[in-house]
This record gives structure tokens, C-alpha cells and sequence, in this order.
């Protein structure tokens, strides 16, 4: 069933209390500057849903056109996103990690272009409005970015924060 509007994004673990995945979350937020486990659940989940759909699509038929069909669209989508390399398949996707997913977000793409000293510093320049995604403005950290719009993620003109991570252009005026 897919998720509505009214219903939450993730699913909880189902055993809160587990010390090795509670440290294993607990590095994952440090590494990529989440908010809270929710973020991390989210991510877990929209892993979780692409797993799902890879495994309905290799038990079935792979002769068939619809399934071919949606196989190539399905593939697209996440080599787009940046999840899959070019050269991976169905299987692949079975293979991976919420790690993958988590490096898809502006945070963590703005933190490893060198636009903050670290992910909490970029989740904080998103928020308050100092970094652009071609030119506009986009405040959700969260948000996930395309391969070809990877290049296009940058300081606002206006921010004063671009100067002073990077003095090269501050003296080239």
C-alpha cells in the first residue's frame, strides 16, 4: 500500500532496543548531520521500498514487454537520482545500503563539494536560505538531487557565507 499524505514516511524498528543498531544509527546521524532517527527511518524505508519493487520485478516474467518496460523505468529512475551506476542491474539494487541513499541528499552533497566544514554545517546553510540548486533557493535538506544537477548546487549570490569559505573569490574582486 502506498503511503498517503496522512500517514507517516517510515516504519520504526521493530525492536527498539537493540544496543548494536541504536550505535549503528547513532553513527549514521553523526556521518550525515541528521536531525533525528526519523530522518535515518525514512531513508531506511524508501531503501526498503526499492528493494521490494526490484524483487516483484525479477520473479516475474522477464520475456515480457510490460515487465521489460518497467524494469528500464524503474533503472532509470534511480541511475538518474544517482543511486545505481549505469552499468548496474535489478540485482544490484538488492545490494544496497541506506548509505546510498543518505549521499542523494542536498546535506550531503553540499557538504562534500567543500560548501560547509561539515554536514550539520550544510543542513544549517540549507535552512536558512544560503545555498541554491540552479539558481534557486531550496531550504529542505532532505531534498534529493539528480546526477545532472549535482554541478548546479551552490552558495546563493547573495550569501555572505560564499566569500568566507572560499577566499579565492573574495580576493579576485
Amino acid at each position: 500500500m502506498p503511503l498517503g499524505s496522512n500517514t507517516k514516511q517510515y516504519e520504526t524498528p521493530n525492536h527498539p532496543y537493540q544496543g548494536e543498531r541504536i550505535s549503528s544509527e547513532h553513527s549514521l546521524l553523526d556521518r550525515y548531520g541528521l536531525k533525528n532517527k526519523e530522518e535515518l527511518w525514512r531513508a531506511q524505508s524508501e531503501l526498503r521500498s526499492y528493494r521490494r519493487e526490484a524483487r516483484d520485478l525479477l520473479a516475474q516474467e522477464q520475456d515480457d514487454e510490460v515487465v521489460i518496460r518497467r524494469s528500464e523505468e524503474f533503472l532509470g529512475r534511480l541511475k538518474r537520482v544517482g543511486i545505481l551506476d549505469e552499468a548496474d542491474g535489478l540485482g544490484d539494487i538488492l545490494a544496497l545500503e541506506p548509505e546510498d541513499v543518505l549521499e542523494r541528499r542536498l546535506q550531503t552533497v553540499a557538504y562534500r563539494k567543500g560548501l560547509a566544514h561539515t554536514p550539520q554545517q550544510a543542513r544549517q546553510f540549507i535552512t536558512h536560505g544560503h545555498i541554491v540548486l540552479d539558481g534557486q533557493r531550496q531550504r529542505v535538506p532532505s531534498y534529493v538531487v539528480n546526477v545532472d544537477e549535482e554541478d548546479l548546487v551552490a552558495f546563493d549570490e547573495n550569501s555572505p557565507f560564499a566569500d568566507e569559505l572560499h577566499p579565492e573569490r573574495a580576493e579576485g574582486q
